[in-house]
């Protein structure tokens, strides 16, 4: 079975919005350093898969949100890489206090993408092997997402501090551009209970996008959105997400 690696972290005043609960972009780039930590431990980190022509890439998260974190709260952080198949790797995510308790568990697909083409890679053995994953022939189909029906529409310019050393967009920058047409009164209102989000397509430095999204009511007092990030018409990433009424 693959190994946990778990990291100690304190929650910040500024990884936190103004409910003083931790912001989603910063609890995903959160946990993708711990992944990046934990593939540095084992001799995985970018230095060695570069000389592949290869970097990874997130295609999809499911995030169980209990509660989220809040601030001056100290949490543990843990990453597990799960299973793998030809094209794709299956790692999972817990945010936990430090008694144990689970506040949010991410389920996340990656796969490699060669630096020229662009293009997914097979999954080497030589890169996978030391993280101890179980190999399977399944694809794994997550839920699918309802499409738009009658949006709102947000426009965005990426930014210099969009895009990471992959050059392009930061996964944790497509949930600012998703909440931010909701609102005031509604952020601060509700929060995030599930989400399931997948990325299709890069968005680089320059480009011009909209942020599409509509409410829906829902039993219990909880509204579901949908959201798309489009360019020209044309989706490059989507989103579902419930939520609940803050206490």
């Amino acid at each position: 079975m693959a190994a946990k690696y778990t990291i100690p972290h304190e929650v910040t005043y500024y990884e936190c919005d103004v409910n003083r609960t931790m912001k989603l972009s910063t609890m995903i780039a959160i946990v993708i350093k711990v992944s990046e930590e934990q593939s540095d431990v084992l001799n995985r980190g970018n230095d060695y898969i570069q000389q592949f022509g290869v970097t990874w890439v997130i295609t999809h998260y499911e995030i169980f949100v209990s509660r989220l974190p809040e601030a001056n709260e100290k949490i543990q952080v843990t990453t597990q890489a799960m299973e793998y198949n030809k094209y794709f790797c299956y790692r999972n995510f817990w945010i936990t206090t430090e008694s144990g308790e689970e506040l949010v568990r991410i389920e996340s697909i990656f796969s490699l993408m060669n630096y020229t083409t662009r293009k997914i890679s097979s999954v080497s053995e030589e890169i996978i092997a030391p993280f101890e994953s179980e190999k399977i022939t399944k694809i794994k189909r997550p839920p699918k997402i309802e499409p738009l029906e009658d949006p709102n529409t947000v426009p965005f310019r990426v930014r210099f501090y969009d895009i990471d050393s992959n050059h392009h967009v930061n996964n944790a920058v497509y949930l600012n551009w998703f909440i931010d047409g909701l609102g005031y009164d509604f952020l601060t209102s509700y929060e995030p209970e599930y989400m399931n989000i997948r990325f299709d397509k890069e968005v680089e430095y320059g480009n011009q996008i909209e942020s599409l999204f509509e409410i829906d009511d829902q039993q219990e007092g909880k509204k579901k959105t949908r959201h798309a990030i489009q360019i020209a018409g044309e989706t490059y990433c989507e989103a579902q997400i419930l939520w609940r009424k803050r206490l």
